[in-house]
């Protein structure tokens, strides 16, 4: 598809800052840039230290979404899983309760400045706090080597994990993990490997993944992670990179148009904010989210709008990376 000219973007931009209720991925506050265009809004929010050539493809996900029809939905909600940041294990059971009904949670793990010790304890937590028939996945975020993965495989494996997620951070190291660990019967999912590596289908090629973590934004939409599952023929997982409401609803598009899912999806990260731009905001409900389009409250886009100096960064951020878009082409 062509994409929208550079002013017609700027006409609908806005940018705000979503404040977290517990420290997430280093940050206190989130910040995104939101346009409104044919199709409805979608959402461009690279994270900060994100080069202009990675976050080009995040720009290219928001023309996707906001320009072109969304996929025909197979299923009306997605059933998602709630999100524990590192907190400490007395904290578990405050962070589970800001998600509604879910039955699954991905617990952070391998922060750094934190030990295994600290992960045994707060995923222990977790399982005490939703019983024997939860569901546990951990994510590590590519931070441990081999050596240190397969240790920490052993000291959680009493938990019964559902999957581990990125534990290292090269295809090489997963795939030699994954012939170690494999009769320990806890499978490995790619997301890193998949949405910053050039070659998206190597980790499936390289056969070092039993699963697929996969995101709209960082690669390139709905549209474009949708064949990226065609071609790898793994089973999916749908997750956010801690997105407002307005990407969640891409997200949640992306999930409704798979063929199968049979994994709860990361999509519930609006319950970390303590506000968002969507009056309700899209959190779960009976552990599901709803699919459709969202549109922002005129009023929350005031109130949570970005310091006058980030919407100027956002705003020449969106202009270099159109740039490179049109540089790139599709």
């Amino acid at each position: 598809m062509s994409h929208p000219p550079l002013d017609d973007l700027l006409a609908t931009a806005r940018v705000v800052a979503l404040p977290l209720a517990t420290r997430f991925r280093g940050l206190d506050v989130r910040e995104a840039l939101l346009l409104e265009g044919p199709q409805g809004w979608t959402e461009f929010s690279p994270f900060v230290e994100y080069p202009d050539a990675e976050a080009v493809t995040w720009l290219a996900a928001a023309i996707d979404f906001g320009w072109r029809a969304s996929p025909a939905a197979l299923r009306e909600s997605i059933r998602i899983n709630a999100t524990v940041p590192a907190v400490d294990a007395a904290s578990v059971a405050g962070v589970l309760a800001r998600f509604d009904g879910c039955r699954t949670a991905k617990v952070k793990v391998a922060e750094p400045g934190q030990r295994l010790a600290d992960d045994v304890a707060r995923v222990r937590a977790v399982r005490e706090a939703m019983g024997p028939e939860g569901r546990i996945r951990i994510d590590a975020n590519g931070a441990w080597n081999v050596d240190e993965a397969e240790h920490a495989f052993h000291a959680l494996a009493e938990f019964d994990l559902e999957y581990a997620e990125q534990p290292c951070a090269w295809i090489e190291e997963l795939a030699e993990l994954r012939r170690r660990v494999k009769y320990m019967g806890i499978p490995i999912a790619a997301d890193e490997s998949v949405r910053k590596a050039d070659d998206p289908l190597a980790v499936a090629r390289a056969g070092a993944a039993d699963l697929l973590v996969i995101k709209a934004q960082p690669l390139g939409g709905v549209h474009r992670a949708l064949e990226i599952v065609a071609e790898a023929g793994l089973p999916a997982v749908v997750s956010s990179a801690l997105d407002t409401s307005v990407g969640l609803s891409m997200g949640a598009a992306l999930a409704a148009a798979l063929p199968v899912l049979d994994f709860d999806c990361g999509l519930g990260t609006s319950s970390l904010f303590t506000a968002d731009i969507v009056s309700p905001p899209l959190t779960a409900v009976d552990g599901a989210l709803r699919v459709g389009r969202v549109v922002p409250d005129a009023a929350l886009l005031d109130e949570l709008a970005a310091p006058s100096e980030r919407r100027e960064w956002w705003l020449a951020r969106l202009e270099r990376c159109h740039a490179l878009l049109g540089a790139d082409g599709d």
